[in-house]
């Protein structure tokens, strides 16, 4: 299938400060000049975050890793697990069409699919909660037939089962992963004929399934609330980790590519232990610090935002959640700061957004700020107000 970007593009992407965090510590797992085998984690972190791989993802995902951005366009539409389109809300459901799954009844799946989704494949259903498509070999052919949904797999399906199981997710319930006939695992239907001394009842499900539902993954994508991941391979803190089966597709180390590397960022003794906070607590502070020095010249900024608070930054194109806490970090507040900005003082924020050099410059902060100071909107404020 000929894979392209998808026509309708958001214009800016970001992670979010928990994200980023993640994202910085799976980079730190690689030596130096090998930074870019972090590439799969990190592409399926965002599809994570915000439900589909969008072009400004895959492009702040090469620029973290210093690669080219064709690059990272190369894996994205080499690897079935990344959706170059929007997918529903709930779930994108990935039916299994190669042998062993067509002869058990991969084709009645589909049918449901086409029945109570969308005819076709990529179509999100009306309510906007699903879409799905038919893939090649899951490699669990014993339990055929079977689907990948979001990160789990559910096998041994009937066509009446599945039908009874999107009803479930539009309803917000989340079916147990695996075997749906009351297989442990990928034993004999009618029995173990060998190791017939392994004790299935150790625990209630297989391994990967039993992980699944102890922490309530199942379905659910990337929001900030995941356990902690703990990199023993860094001097010292805990990073933000995905829910522990993403940890697991996503985390094997190999080093793939070349690339200048990135030296990591170094965590805090206060990060090592993650407290509760405020979303922009968080944000501002696992922003990365300004250079205190490079070509230009600082603008005035202010210890904090003025008594009716700060403006929404993020209605400047270009800027998302975390440039938005760096520009806090650096004493800017309000669009009327940015709109009074010179070329010569433009030259020094470029200079001094970390890992988003010449942003500004490129957007024309100044002249989008301009007109939001004003009390105007642009084309960009208002779509996002929308």
């Amino acid at each position: 299938m000929l894979r392209r970007l998808y026509p309708d593009q958001p214009d800016s992407f970001a992670f979010t400060a928990d994200n980023q965090a993640w994202a910085e510590a799976q980079i730190s797992k690689y030596p130096e000049g090998r930074q870019a085998s972090a590439i799969i984690p990190l592409l399926w972190r965002a599809q994570e975050q915000e439900g589909w791989l969008t072009r400004p993802a895959m492009e702040h995902v090469a620029q973290m890793l210093d690669m080219a951005y064709i690059r990272a366009l190369e894996v994205a539409s080499f690897y079935f697990m990344f959706q170059m389109q929007p997918v529903g809300s709930v779930a994108h459901i990935q039916i299994c069409g190669t042998t062993s799954c067509m002869i058990c009844g991969a084709e009645d799946l589909i049918a449901v699919c086409r029945d109570k989704i969308a005819p076709n494949p990529h179509e999100i259903s009306a309510d906007g909660k699903f879409s799905w498509e038919e893939v090649e070999c899951l490699g669990a052919c014993t339990n055929a037939p079977m689907a990948q949904i979001g990160k789990d797999y559910y096998e041994d399906m009937t066509a009446d089962g599945f039908s009874a199981m999107l009803d479930e997710m539009a309803a917000g319930k989340v079916p147990v992963p695996g075997p749906q006939n009351g297989r442990y695992a990928s034993e004999p239907k009618s029995g173990l004929t060998s190791l017939t001394e392994f004790d299935t009842g150790k625990t209630k499900y297989n391994a990967s399934v039993q992980l699944a539902t102890d922490i309530g993954d199942t379905l659910k994508r990337i929001d900030g609330t995941e356990v902690p991941l703990i990199a023993p391979w860094r001097d010292k803190g805990a990073m933000h980790a995905p829910a522990a089966s993403s940890v697991k597709q996503n985390e094997t180390p190999v080093a793939v590519g070349g690339g200048k590397a990135a030296k990591p960022a170094k965590t805090t003794a206060s990060e090592a232990k993650p407290e509760p906070a405020t979303k922009l607590a968080k944000a501002e502070k696992t922003a990365p610090k300004a250079a205190p020095d490079g070509p230009g010249t600082k603008p005035k900024s202010l210890e904090s935002a003025r008594d009716g608070g700060a403006d929404d930054l993020k209605l400047i194109k270009g800027v998302g959640p975390k440039l938005e806490a760096l520009l806090h970090r650096l004493g800017f507040y309000h669009f009327d700061q940015v709109a009074d900005w010179s070329a010569d003082e433009v030259s020094w924020v470029d200079q001094n957004l970390e890992g988003f050099k010449g942003r500004v410059s490129r957007d024309d902060w100044v002249a989008q700020a301009k007109i939001l100071a004003a009390g105007g909107e642009t084309e960009f404020s208002a779509r996002k107000k929308k």
